[in-house]
């Protein structure tokens, strides 16, 4: 698979070679999604929490005599019947949601969906670009040379061009991460996937030279 080089001016230069490691997989849905669930649910933070009769205070005494008063036996004001007492099967912050997946479903799963990308014209390859492309400004008029102006963008920024995280992070309905830390997650919530030659290079060493 083939993919245009643009310029900074937006203009196309030529046409590189995509690794086929990387970017000729076939969608696999089940996988991706698979994936997909499990990073969502290692992002989840456990907010909710309830506390059992044991957790809260007072009721420290029994209210009143086992026998001999008529009313129903109690052996604290802080049962789960009473009012401020303690919550039965409420949520806890003990809970677990993390999910493991193995690396190599993982990695697959990402070229499923770089490929995906390629296939359906959403990735764009660009020049590696100077030092002054740290200023928001140049980005942003870089961005609508290509007419990707107010279009969820995800850039993958290589080691050498940290300068352009600082640039695209202010910039609405665009998301920089390091080639390194390339997921599917963010992929699938962006339309449109950017990188540059370096980033393009060292995704395929990062990611296609491992078996």
């Amino acid at each position: 698979m083939k993919i245009s080089l643009y310029n900074r001016e937006g203009i196309q230069t030529e046409e590189l070679e995509l690794p086929s490691k990387i970017f000729d997989v076939p969608w696999n849905a089940d996988l991706v999604h698979q994936v997909v669930v499990s990073q969502m649910a290692n992002k989840r933070r456990v907010i909710a929490h309830t506390k059992g009769r044991g957790a809260v205070s007072g009721g420290g005494r029994k209210p009143w005599a086992q026998k001999g008063l008529g009313r129903a036996r109690q052996g604290s004001i802080r049962s789960p019947q009473w009012r401020k007492g303690g919550v039965v099967f409420g949520p806890r912050n003990t809970r677990v949601f993390k999910k493991t997946i193995p690396e190599k479903m993982k990695r697959k799963a990402l070229f499923s969906a770089l490929s995906e990308k390629a296939r359906g014209k959403e990735m764009i390859l660009l020049e590696d670009l100077p030092q002054e492309y740290s200023k928001t400004k140049m980005f942003h008029s870089l961005l609508r040379k290509l007419s990707l102006q107010e279009k969820t963008l995800l850039v993958a920024y290589p080691e050498k061009a940290k300068f352009l995280a600082r640039a695209a992070r202010n910039i609405p309905c665009t998301l920089p991460v390091p080639v390194k830390g390339l997921n599917v997650l963010d992929l699938l919530s962006t339309k449109f996937f950017l990188t540059t030659k370096t980033g393009l290079e060292e995704l395929e060493k990062t990611f296609g030279t491992k078996p």
